[in-house]
């Protein structure tokens, strides 16, 4: 019996050197470390920033009846991940009239501090745009400042509600607006 005890715990000490091994070498165990972008983000002509999330993009039109829009979201400080991220290109034309729209959805469902994930905005244009907007929205807790606490008569576990925070972005493909420094 303890000799089976003390070869159970060899094996636990062998398999924590392993797992802290590769945490001090900056890798999971598997040995695969996940690169990170730079930030800012080389190459993009357009930013805007709002208290938790930075965009980075540039527009291109790859024929005369589309405009892309091509960038990255940032969580660059927030302890708080970034969840559910969605943007949507709208076509605006004469009187403030929507035209034209199209959506997307961020392909990661969280952005952790210091990540980011990519987006791409693809809108057939109708000919009468006279700006293209940029509207972006996300789920974020905010630690204490936009919590909204949800409570059951009794003392258990407290539940906090995510605050859904929408920005727009006017003009968004500018050549004078929203521009790198």
């Amino acid at each position: 019996m303890d000799r089976q005890l003390w070869s159970k715990r060899l094996a636990l000490v062998c398999t924590l050197g392993a797992v802290l091994a590769a945490c001090g070498m900056g890798q999971s165990p598997g040995g695969l470390a996940t690169p990170t972008a730079p930030y800012p983000p080389p190459g993009y002509s357009h930013t805007v920033q709002s208290g938790q999330v930075s965009l980075y993009w540039n527009c291109v039109r790859p024929d005369a009846g589309t405009i892309q829009v091509n960038g990255l979201a940032f969580n660059p400080w927030s302890s708080q991940p970034i969840r559910y991220l969605e943007l949507e290109l709208v076509g605006v034309g004469p009187g403030d009239r929507t035209v034209s729209e199209v959506g997307t959805k961020a392909p990661d469902i969280q952005i952790l501090t210091n990540q980011s994930t990519p987006f791409r905005l693809n809108l057939r244009t109708a000919g009468t745009e006279t700006r293209f907007d940029l509207y972006y929205r996300y789920q974020f807790q905010d630690d204490g400042r936009d919590r909204r606490e949800v409570r059951l008569a009794w003392d258990g576990p407290v539940l906090f509600a995510e605050a859904q925070k929408q920005f727009r972005v006017r003009d968004a493909c500018s050549e004078t607006l929203h521009r790198t420094p």
